[in-house]
């Protein structure tokens, strides 16, 4: 199965980095332009941003693992009309002496499988990591 792996070290304390990811407002300071999260297990979390012709563009997913400072697991729904559809996400975020890790492991769906799309998917969360760095050290 194609996967894509990530990481970063970003100046902050791991609460702050959890927070990017964990919670709406996190979520809309470096990567989506809305974003709504049940932060639990089993909850649901929407990112609207826009598609490659300025539209908006959902995608729809449930929590499958929350263990606050430490690991979010996101599974994409396969109905979402984002071609993230059936992916899933798993960010682990740990201390890393002076700074914070976040690692990124997002897997599954066919958009990993074409290689194309997946180089650009790989493009864009480093751009998107770059932003939350950025917006934590800034």
């Amino acid at each position: 199965m194609a996967s894509i792996r990530q990481q970063i070290n970003i100046a902050s304390n791991p609460r702050a980095v959890w927070n990017a990811i964990a919670t709406a407002e996190g979520w809309t300071s470096w990567y989506a332009d809305e974003a709504r999260i049940d932060g639990r297990k089993g909850g649901r979390i929407e990112l609207i941003g826009e598609d490659d012709d300025g539209e908006p563009l959902s995608e729809f997913g449930v929590v499958l693992t929350y263990r606050p400072t430490s690991r979010l697991e996101i599974c994409w729904d396969t109905t979402s009309p984002a071609p993230t559809k059936g992916t899933s996400l798993t960010f682990n975020v740990a201390r890393d002496g002076k700074e914070t890790r976040l690692s990124l492991v997002h897997s599954g769906g066919r958009v990993l499988e074409d290689e194309e799309a997946r180089e650009e998917l790989e493009k864009t969360w480093r751009r998107a990591f770059k932003s939350l760095r950025s917006a934590l050290e800034d």
